[in-house]
């Protein structure tokens, strides 16, 4: 499995998950406070994709230009970027129209029974 993510385990939950992760999280959060359309977090989080590449490469040694690696990291980077920004939209939707819509679940919203 190493070989595929192009770095060891430690180094992916550590650099990935967590810093660009987080990163990531606060991105979607911004791009839906924003109103922006959820497709921005799939080209933003190939950005913070070849960012996390190359952190990996140069911090731990890892390679560098690897598809696979580049492919699994930004994967993960997108899908946290996207729960983020539909629990922020779902959030959103809720508290600025609340005569509208209430919370059905944790990332959705449905109208109020009238």
């Amino acid at each position: 499995m190493e070989d595929l993510l192009g770095t060891s385990w430690p180094v992916f939950i550590g650099l990935t998950v967590v810093l660009f992760g987080g990163a990531s999280f606060l991105m979607g959060q911004a791009l839906a406070e924003t109103w922006r359309p959820a497709w921005q977090n799939v080209l933003y989080g190939l950005m913070l994709g070849a960012a996390d590449r190359f952190l990996n490469f140069a911090l731990f040694g890892g390679e560098l230009l690897t598809i696979p690696g580049y492919v699994i990291h930004s994967a993960v980077l997108v899908a946290i970027a996207l729960a983020a920004y539909r629990l922020t939209q779902a959030h959103k939707m809720v508290a600025q129209y609340p005569w509208l819509y209430e919370r059905a679940g944790l990332f959705g919203w449905r109208e109020k029974a009238r």
